[in-house]
């Protein structure tokens, strides 16, 4: 289960492989439940005055994605939530959200069938090796050090006082028989992996017009283009 994962390290990262602008507050090198993040989504789009065309005209492309970074909460606030109070005590358990419950989860649903889809971007994500017997914290990142893109939902919860939490979820896969990820977690439990974007995909999955569409892209990552390295005490 991912709790815990590592921020962007360089600002410039969020114009080259995001094409969002970078926050204007940095987010803390290391994230763990209820920590501010950032994610990013669909930005909504302009509205334009229509214009009748002087002579008919061959359809035209539609406009690249705009997509916009937002701060948000790391841990999902549901919308059904009732207090602030209820709001503090769920969101650690929703930092991330099996991809298979999307639509029956009630935790879910909403955000799910709402299209509040969202990229996560991360340097690495954080899972504990019992291989020699205690949990041993390990980072996974990508080969190349490039940073990585997970599926999300976002949501935002109102209070009765007017009071707002924009808040976020991983997504995650089962990664029993991954070549990697197998390796990580409690022994005899199912083993589970943020579900990380191909960086070509990123659009397709921020815009995909069916929710089932989107589920597409809900899948394990290749072990060959993950590498794993235990933390290093201090």
């Amino acid at each position: 289960m991912t709790v815990h994962t590592e921020s962007l390290r360089l600002a410039s990262f969020f114009p080259d492989v995001f094409h969002v602008e970078a926050p204007d507050s940095p987010v803390g090198h290391e994230l763990w439940p209820r920590m501010p993040g950032v994610f990013i989504r669909k930005a909504a789009a302009a509205v334009a005055e229509p214009v009748e065309p002087a002579e008919p005209q061959e359809p035209q492309p539609s406009p690249p994605l705009v997509r916009e970074l937002v701060v948000g909460q790391f841990g999902l606030v549901p919308r059904w939530v009732k207090s602030a109070s209820d709001a503090k005590l769920r969101s650690p358990k929703l930092v991330n959200a099996r991809s298979e419950t999307v639509t029956t989860s009630n935790n879910l649903r909403e955000a799910w069938l709402a299209g509040q889809r969202c990229i996560v971007p991360m340097m690495a994500f954080f899972e504990d090796d019992f291989r020699s017997g205690k949990a041993v914290p390990t980072r996974i990142s990508r080969v190349d050090g490039q940073p990585m893109g997970v599926a999300g939902l976002w949501e935002s919860w109102t209070g009765a006082g007017g009071e707002t939490i924009v808040s976020y979820t991983l997504l995650t896969v089962n990664a029993n028989s991954h070549a990697l990820m197998h390796r990580y977690q409690q022994p005899g439990s199912e083993k589970r992996m943020p579900a990380v974007l191909n960086e070509g995909g990123y659009d397709a999955w921020l815009n995909a017009a069916h929710p089932e569409k989107a589920r597409e892209f809900l899948r394990a990552y290749p072990a060959n283009w993950l590498t794993a390295n235990p933390v290093e005490k201090k």
